[in-house]
């Protein structure tokens, strides 16, 4: 670079307005609050769901299952075109998509339908998320990529929040149906939003890379294994925690959305530590914030079975979550920045098998030893994950 464009590219770099966060970013933090509301909604109401259709809980739950499926099949295979394609168009085209299925989820007249109708926004989730994280990750300011993608984040905040929470209530006063009508209608409302954004996208000419070729990037497969075990360890826990209060413990359906509610006012929260999170090395950050998540399945293995402690380890929960799942997508994303389409890709792959797994490993543990064991195995996993994250090589913060 000639001494002009470097004397340029710091006058850039020191303008307070090159800093300031671009408002798609909000759009990016609304669209996964709309995923987030269908991926995380059924759990809550899985019982008002299995008396209405005839069903078990864990027959419900394979809804979730396959919309995990559906979309670490789609990010597998779909999400490599990401960076071809252009991430915006790609976000449009998933939501076409999702608004169906949610329309089809509220009217399945049997169970088969609505996991059929999850599997197909599984589909369209596997594509959007890795779209949008790379473009949250491609967009945010220099030195602020962790602040961008912790805005994004909050994404997961608003719809536990607003879209979880709310619909619980919604299951107890109205419908389950009503419940998915209602997301149907945020999803609707987020594809008019990005069709009409206008956005243009960046797009590569190179040809789209082979499904697992970004497995071959230094630092990839040990992040991934923490990822995995990470984000099973998360939904083999909060699958059948809705059914723990209402059956074992008796509480009313809208118990289960007070408790999504603290988890996601937790998960909200953490974004007030981004300085802590910029004073640790990012080698120990990742298996610090696990190490966190960790503590609180250990305790929620020891706890009596009382609301409020459960209550309070929610909030301990999504905040240690948050920290979590931010800095594993900044040290992802960081790897190889040409190549974050098809690395978030992965790991949106590995995170929705995990959802796939993870009610469905854990359910049989839960039917025969019960909630304490599933967070005792939560426990283990977590093990895991810090020390795949410790062993990862760690990448300069930008």
């Amino acid at each position: 670079m000639s001494d002009v464009n470097q004397a340029s590219q710091t006058l850039l770099d020191s303008n307070p307005a090159s800093q300031r966060i671009p408002p798609s970013v909000f759009l990016l933090t609304g669209a996964v609050a709309v995923i987030g509301s269908n991926s995380l909604v059924l759990s809550p109401i899985a019982p008002e769901v299995a008396q209405s259709l005839g069903v078990s809980v864990p027959m419900v739950m394979s809804g979730t299952a396959a919309f995990g499926l559906g979309t670490a099949a789609s990010a597998l295979f779909l999400a490599r075109h990401i960076d071809r394609i252009g991430a915006w168009r790609m976000l449009r085209i998933a939501f076409m998509l999702l608004t169906a299925s949610l329309l089809v989820s509220a009217a399945a007249p049997v169970a088969f339908v609505l996991v059929a109708a999850q599997l197909g926004a599984g589909v369209a989730a596997g594509v959007a998320l890795p779209a949008i994280y790379a473009s949250a990750a491609a967009i945010a300011p220099p030195g602020r990529e962790s602040k961008t993608v912790g805005i994004v984040l909050t994404g997961w905040t608003l719809s536990l929040v607003a879209g979880v929470s709310i619909s619980a209530v919604l299951a107890d006063w109205l419908d389950w149906r009503a419940v998915y009508g209602a997301v149907f209608l945020l999803a609707a409302g987020a594809f008019a939003v990005l069709v009409f954004n206008g956005h243009r996208d960046k797009v590569s000419t190179e040809p789209a890379a082979l499904p697992l070729a970004a497995l071959t990037i230094v630092g990839v497969r040990p992040l991934l294994l923490a990822c995995g075990a990470f984000m099973t360890a998360f939904y083999g826990v909060y699958a059948y925690l809705g059914d723990h209060l209402h059956s074992v413990l008796g509480l009313p359906i809208s118990a289960n959305g007070l408790v999504t509610l603290v988890y996601g006012l937790g998960f909200g929260a953490a974004a007030f530590l981004d300085s802590l999170e910029k004073r640790v090395s990012p080698r120990l950050g990742l298996p610090a914030a696990f190490l966190a998540v960790a503590l609180v399945y250990l305790l929620m293995a020891m706890e009596n079975g009382t609301y409020g402690a459960i209550l309070a380890l929610a909030f301990l929960w999504g905040l240690a979550n948050h920290l979590g799942l931010n800095l594993l997508i900044v040290r992802l994303t960081a790897l190889e920045p040409g190549r974050r389409g098809a690395i978030m890709g992965l790991n949106s792959a590995v995170t929705y098998l995990a959802v796939f797994a993870g009610p469905l490993g854990f359910g049989w543990l839960y039917t025969t030893a019960g909630f304490g064991a599933l967070a005792g195995l939560a426990v283990v996993l977590m093990v895991v994950a810090i020390l795949a994250a410790y062993a990862a090589p760690s990448t300069p913060r930008n």
